[in-house]
């Protein structure tokens, strides 16, 4: 439940697996109720692919793919969240027109609001009515959260009502820049994880679509981070997104990075840097994510020293950095003349002549 409404709150599109009667539907009423958000609940198994896609109609000498009314009602009150219930009952067809909606949120020609967020359930394919394996392409999509009850969670709602999710708090997504970063460092260590395809059906699997979700979710729970209870909600929103293995590798590498804070090392000339490449690779990328969320030309400047001492070192690494801090360059700000020892570099980087 707290994976959910993090999930809701960093309007991350996930979806609950779990066996029907299980309380997944009245969960996600009762959450939109909590948050006084409208609820359209969509069910796959009742819909056809113009229910996505819209139906073609002439609208001022053209054609119009009008949306359905609960995309409409949605548009009209620039927020909510749409319910695509008993997903695994909907066909390969429905699947398919499934996929934009919950990609670039847009319904026939209508663009849902950003703040509309996607929210779905499923069932089991062996326990669905007429059930559909999960496309690959859709799965890709979403994060995956298994729904599991207790037998005592069930006697506790039976006896004092059931709860509803717990509306998240303190989920900041001004850091993701540097979650991203994390992310690219992660995957410049093990390259083979940023695309593994199943061969058959499949939930969460790694790509770069589903590490975006990852970086997201590692921003929206680092307030979280360095409790039991926080740690358990950034592993199933992170395993979620990209799979068990690639989930809990990058998860164990976060953990064991310690990583001085960006500001420390802008300030200080001499402040300590990591030993290990990866290391290196993810400092940079959480200075340059920092210095481009400040926006000034003072730290900006200050960042080419902090490149300069990393390419007495490893020079590669610093030629990564120096591309993206120079595609950041603030309105006004001069070049320092610590860029000149530089020479080597930016030339690798393709950044000079």
């Amino acid at each position: 439940m707290d994976a959910l409404s993090v999930a809701v709150a960093a309007n991350l599109p996930v979806i609950l697996w779990g066996s029907p009667g299980t309380g997944k539907t009245s969960a996600v009423l009762a959450l939109g109720e909590r948050l006084g958000l409208p609820v359209e609940v969509v069910v796959g198994s009742i819909r056809e692919p113009s229910d996505f896609a819209g139906l073609p109609v002439l609208r001022d000498g053209g054609t119009w793919f009008a949306p359905p009314r609960w995309a409409e009602r949605l548009a009209a009150a620039g927020t909510g969240i749409l319910f695509l219930d008993e997903l695994t009952t909907a066909p390969p067809a429905v699947q398919a027109a499934m996929l934009r909606v919950v990609l670039e949120r847009t319904v026939g020609d209508l663009a849902l609001p950003p703040a509309v967020r996607i929210v779905a359930a499923a069932n089991p394919p062996e326990q669905a009515a007429d059930g559909w394996d999960l496309s690959a392409p859709l799965a890709n999509r979403l994060i995956h959260l298994d729904w599991k009850i207790s037998a005592a969670s069930v006697a506790e709602g039976f006896t004092n009502g059931f709860a509803a999710p717990p509306p998240a708090s303190g989920v900041d997504l001004s850091g993701v820049g540097r979650a991203r970063a994390l992310v690219g460092a992660f995957l410049r260590v093990r390259p083979e994880l940023v695309l593994a395809v199943p061969d058959g059906p499949a939930r969460a699997w790694p790509s770069p679509r589903t590490w975006e979700l990852a970086a997201t979710a590692l921003c929206a729970t680092d307030g979280m981070s360095g409790e039991a209870a926080g740690e358990a909600v950034r592993a199933e929103l992170v395993v979620g997104a990209v799979g068990e293995a690639a989930g809990f590798e990058l998860l164990s590498w976060v953990r064991d990075l310690d990583l001085p804070d960006p500001e420390t090392l802008l300030t200080d000339p001499a402040a300590p840097l990591p030993d290990r490449v990866d290391r290196v690779h993810a400092v940079l990328g959480s200075v340059v994510a920092h210095v481009t969320a400040d926006g000034g030309a003072d730290s900006w400047q200050r960042a080419w020293a902090l490149i300069g001492r990393v390419a007495r070192r490893t020079p590669d690494v610093a030629a990564t950095a120096a591309r993206s801090l120079a595609a950041r360059r603030p309105h006004g700000a001069t070049l320092p003349t610590t860029v000149l020892e530089l020479a080597p570099i930016l030339r690798a980087a393709g950044l000079m002549p």
